[in-house]
């Protein structure tokens, strides 16, 4: 008996269902990103944003493409980031393992490939915080 109410306690109070975290944050994500149909990221603003916020968004970005159908993956590798956000190699690899250290973005391998991917429950705190970036530049 008192597993069964721990177990309802649990599943009352402590789950989290981020599922619908894409569209819970859809009017937010769609102030700072496009997607082309196949399936890659336009950034707006980038004069506004350091090249990490791009790369956060791109990431977001992507996993919107992905819902849509537009990709068959949310992942990224590094030769579509540096190609996409025109980002110089020098600066982009330094900042991805930067964001992986703080835990912003998670790093997947692909054969000998590295590629990247964005969270599901990072979406919100992302998206706000560049929120406040861009109405504090404007």
């Amino acid at each position: 008996m008192e597993e069964n109410d721990l177990r309802k306690k649990i599943i009352e109070q402590m789950t989290v269902d981020y599922s619908n975290a894409l569209e819970k944050n859809f009017d937010l994500a769609k102030q700072f990103i496009r997607i082309t149909k196949d399936g890659k990221v336009d950034i707006l603003f980038k004069d506004e944003l350091g090249g990490k916020e791009q790369i956060l968004l791109y990431l977001i970005g992507k996993l919107y493409a992905k819902e849509a159908g537009f990709t068959a993956t949310e992942d990224v590798g590094n030769k579509e980031l540096l190609q996409q956000l025109g980002i110089p190699k020098g600066s982009l690899l330094p900042w991805l393992k930067e964001l992986r250290d703080k835990g912003k973005i998670k790093q997947v391998k692909k054969e000998r490939y590295k590629h990247h991917v964005m969270p599901i429950n990072l979406v919100e705190k992302t998206l706000k915080s560049i929120e406040r970036k861009v109405k504090n530049s404007v």
